[in-house]
């Protein structure tokens, strides 16, 4: 078999698992709501019910739209890892190998499809945010820098939901697994600034990896002071993404060669 080829059969492979689980997506309408509907309810709780208690120094929406964005990847990639799980656990593995696929192709489909689902809930609650009065101040390049971000942190963090998706036992194990993708923003300057952390807090909430993305976010939109959390937060995203990848791959090898 040539490269080219061989490379071709490989793009047909990950397309045909891309649609698949794309198509999955769309009937499991209930995850997709909830990856949605949860960050909004969060963002009208935080805004109307905390918002005039919190002092960020500025309209707190515009404070913390940039951390609700990051929560609506976390639930968008945390499905991801029960997807995954079902398919180790209910056969779907077994009919592949009687199959000419490539091994990879399969979880690189989960991945994608988390990606169009958080392209469609970031939008949403992007929407929902403007119409709750979030007034960002970027031009075009600042739009893109902070998609850009983003993209790569829903990727990152879908291929380590993925890994986890394959080790855990039940679908039931894989959503108790993605629990700290959910929790860990909550300790981040999501929602209130780190300095108003108490003081054993306050070092996990600013060297963790959520807080240098969610800071780049928020100063690409609404022009808060960048700092070094642009290169932190790519240097944290990379790192991941890089880990992440490698750690599904091998685990995702080793189960499915037993």
């Amino acid at each position: 078999m040539s490269t080219h080829q061989g490379f071709g059969a490989a793009v047909s492979d990950v397309t045909t698992m891309v649609d698949r689980s794309v198509r999955l997506s769309r009937r499991n309408v209930d995850t997709l709501f909830v990856a949605i509907l949860l960050p909004l309810m969060m963002m009208a709780l935080f805004v109307y019910v905390f918002g005039g208690a919190i002092d960020t120094g500025t309209q707190y929406i515009n404070y913390v739209v940039p951390g609700i964005l990051l929560l609506t990847t976390g639930y968008g990639a945390a499905s991801t890892a029960m997807a995954v799980a079902d398919d180790m656990t209910t056969g779907m593995i077994d009919r592949l190998r009687s199959l000419p696929i490539r091994s990879f192709a399969l979880l690189t489909g989960h991945v994608t499809a988390s990606v169009v689902r958080n392209a469609v809930s970031t939008g949403l609650v992007i929407l929902a945010s403007l119409a709750m009065g979030f007034r960002p101040n970027a031009g075009v390049v600042d739009w893109l820098a902070a998609i850009g971000l983003l993209l790569l942190y829903v990727i990152a963090l879908s291929w380590l939901a993925a890994a986890l998706g394959v080790i855990a036992k039940s679908v039931e194990s894989a959503s108790a697994l993605g629990f700290f993708m959910l929790f860990v923003p909550y300790l981040s300057s999501a929602f209130v600034r780190a300095e108003t952390m108490p003081a054993f807090l306050r070092p996990i909430s600013k060297h963790q990896p959520i807080t240098p993305v969610i800071e780049a976010v928020r100063s690409f939109l609404t022009g808060t002071p960048l700092g070094s959390n642009g290169r932190l937060a790519l240097a944290w995203c990379g790192g991941l993404l890089l880990f992440s990848t490698t750690l599904a791959t091998v685990l995702y090898r080793r189960r499915t060669t037993r």
